[in-house]
């Protein structure tokens, strides 16, 4: 070390400090509550976008590109999804559900 120069070592300390710098400046920006919620929120719409078109998919439904400015009650226009078998099912898995729960109450009950 005796051979290195005072002016190599501030170069040295100044660019140190810059990396660290932008280290911190990089954790801080990754751990802001604002950016946190910005990435859930940008995950919760890939999420739900995957969702949609897979549901699309078994109901073979296609989903059209719908912008936010549309209106909404115009959204169906060209060809509203047959909802029937969805609400069947839906409403068979409840009742499974509740023939389910009644049966374990009445065997705990003897």
């Amino acid at each position: 070390m005796a051979d290195t120069d005072p002016d190599e070592l501030e170069r040295r300390i100044a660019r140190t400090r810059a990396e660290l710098a932008h280290t911190v400046d990089a954790i801080a920006d990754r751990v802001n509550p604002k950016r946190v919620a910005e990435r859930t929120v940008a995950d919760v719409k890939s999420r739900a976008g995957h969702l949609v078109a897979s549901v699309g998919d078994a109901l073979g439904v296609t989903p059209k590109p719908v912008d936010y400015a549309d209106d909404p009650d115009r959204v169906w226009d060209d060809e509203r999804p047959d909802l029937g078998p969805v609400l069947i099912g839906i409403g068979a898995v409840l009742v499974v559900g509740a023939a389910i729960v009644l049966w374990r109450r009445r065997r705990r009950l003897r």
